[in-house]
């Protein structure tokens, strides 16, 4: 068993992953300052005898330093998240997700720490692929557009984790996620299936923005955190990228219905523009599905749960939320 720091391990995917690798008989440190985590996604662990909470930033050097201090493996997930978020205020998103990946995988390099670096399925931008396979090319848009900071800083995340892994041997993987959803996912950070299912449960109208003709894949928490173990776990997956997600597209017009069905088919659906949204500059990607044939092959293992599964879960998580007798 191994000693584990995870970094936004109070968070919604951090959190899952911490209670996993508790249940597989690790020590973990969580380190999250929990701007977008919460203490509350780690109740149901927080009184575990091999579960160590240091509340504060990634940004500060020396609380890393000492978080990282004597640990095996270091599953990087803290980040700026959401695509509101992003918009809102991209100079936190570069701050956050940069100057403090380097500095761990610098300390990692020194101390031969296995890593993990979350990445996302941002850093394609606006590829026109169906499918976006990891070796493809990365297409942004403007520097007027703060939408595109996120991916460009996680894909400089990227950059660093390969080199750090080319010039120093350093045993890390990369993983880039694709809209992973499930329970203690919230919608304020422009979460799309929280957000529905919010929306619903109180009566409606669920919002959607656009036209709702987007196609995005969505995965179960579970599967993901599933996948990122097995990647740490296996040699043979140091030094590449790999997608994680689902690569079963749906439009989210679609998914509005499936929620709407599952909850009140009397709901309406009601349409709001980009701009009111997110304001005049936001820019979306119309199409965004994975190629998961490399974690497939790597592990043996891709997230497969329907989305039908995935609602049911989620309709549940949220109705005992609101009611939990």
């Amino acid at each position: 068993m191994a000693r584990c720091l995870v970094t936004g391990g109070a968070g919604f995917i951090g959190s899952h992953l911490t209670e996993q690798l508790l249940e597989l008989g690790h020590e973990v440190v969580v380190l999250d300052n929990m701007s977008t985590g919460r203490q509350s996604n780690l109740d149901r662990v927080s009184e575990h005898p091999r579960l160590s909470i240091r509340n504060g930033s990634i940004t500060d050097p020396v609380l890393l330093a000492e978080s990282m201090a004597g640990a095996e493996i270091i599953y990087h997930l803290a980040a700026a998240v959401g695509v509101k978020l992003v918009a809102d205020d991209p100079v936190r998103t570069i701050e956050t997700n940069i100057f403090p990946t380097e500095v761990l995988l610098r300390a990692a390099a020194a101390a031969k720490q296995r890593v993990f670096i979350a990445s996302t399925s941002e850093v394609y931008g606006k590829n026109p692929k169906e499918r976006w396979v990891e070796e493809d090319d990365l297409h942004f848009g403007p520097t007027s557009r703060p939408r595109w900071a996120y991916g460009c800083s996680k894909a400089i995340d990227e950059f660093l984790a390969l080199a750090y892994h080319r010039k120093f041997g350093l045993p890390v993987v990369i993983g880039r996620f694709f809209n992973v959803v499930g329970p203690r996912q919230v919608g304020h950070y422009g979460m799309v299936i929280p957000r529905f299912v919010d929306q619903a449960l109180k009566g409606g109208p669920v919002v959607v923005y656009d036209d709702g003709e987007q196609v995005r894949c969505f995965a179960h928490v579970k599967e993901v955190v599933n996948s990122i173990i097995r990647l740490v776990e296996t040699p043979a997956a140091q030094g590449f990228v790999y997608n994680i997600g689902s690569d079963a597209p749906v439009s989210i017009r679609d998914l509005a219905s499936q929620i709407i069905e599952r909850v009140d088919p009397r709901i309406e659906i009601q349409y709001l523009a980009y701009r009111d949204a997110y304001g005049d500059d936001f820019e979306d990607v119309r199409r965004r599905v994975p190629d998961v044939s490399r974690l497939a092959a790597r592990i043996g293992y891709k997230p497969s749960m329907t989305l039908g599964e995935i609602l049911d879960d989620i309709i549940r998580w949220k109705r005992e939320q609101r009611d939990p007798d």
